[in-house]
């Protein structure tokens, strides 16, 4: 990658992480960066550019690998579809098996609490979200698409709750390996996307 280009995505990534999306400027991270204003023009267009390449940069090498492994086992079950355990580990262990980097899990948790995490997953994770839905409806087609996009809420929730917090913190828990906690999770997160679709008239509300 362009050198220049480098250090611009550095520069933001720690500016995002650091103060926000919002109270970050551009000049603020060419002063950073060390480099002028003309080239964040040419190498990103905007600073909304910029915030989807800090991303991909990260996450794209990830999804690919997501989405290697899920044709694979898809191919593997063909005729019929994959397991839920198996489209469920295409997407969880690429994430959990990477070497965990502070900075780029610090920025990922500011844009979220930023209320950007849904335009985030626009720009950078709707083909994987569509992939994935495709499995998800094949191997449950008794359930609303509805009811699918909310159990990759819940299941995307409780990997960046694993990504972020220390097991240790918890009573009880000691620290594991990443391999074990993949497969925790992937265990949790299966037994999910089996249990029926919750329809609205049969939850009762405590008031």
């Amino acid at each position: 990658m362009n050198e220049t280009k480098e250090k611009l995505l550095d520069a933001a990534e720690y500016l995002f992480g650091e103060n926000g999306y919002s109270a970050t400027s551009l000049r603020q991270i060419i002063a950073l960066a060390r480099v002028n204003l003309a080239s964040i023009h040419y190498h990103f267009g905007s600073k909304e550019e910029l915030l989807e390449q800090v991303i991909l940069r990260k996450v794209g090498p990830i999804n690919e690998q997501r989405l290697k492994l899920l044709d694979r086992f898809e191919s593997e079950a063909a005729p019929n579809p994959a397991l839920v355990d198996k489209i469920v580990e295409a997407v969880i262990l690429p994430a959990m098996l990477i070497d965990k980097d502070p900075q780029f899990l610090k920025f990922m948790g500011r844009m979220h609490s930023e209320g950007l995490m849904p335009e985030i997953a626009r720009r950078c994770f709707q083909p994987l979200i569509n992939r994935f839905l495709s499995a998800a409806h094949r191997v449950r087609p008794d359930i609303t698409m509805e009811e699918l996009v909310w159990k990759i809420h819940f299941m995307v929730g409780a990997m960046a709750h694993t990504l972020l917090a220390r097991p240790e913190t918890y009573p009880g828990l000691a620290p594991e390996d990443q391999s074990t906690i993949a497969k925790r999770l992937i265990a949790f997160i299966s037994w999910g996307f089996r249990a029926p679709e919750v329809i609205e008239k049969d939850v009762e509300v405590s008031r």
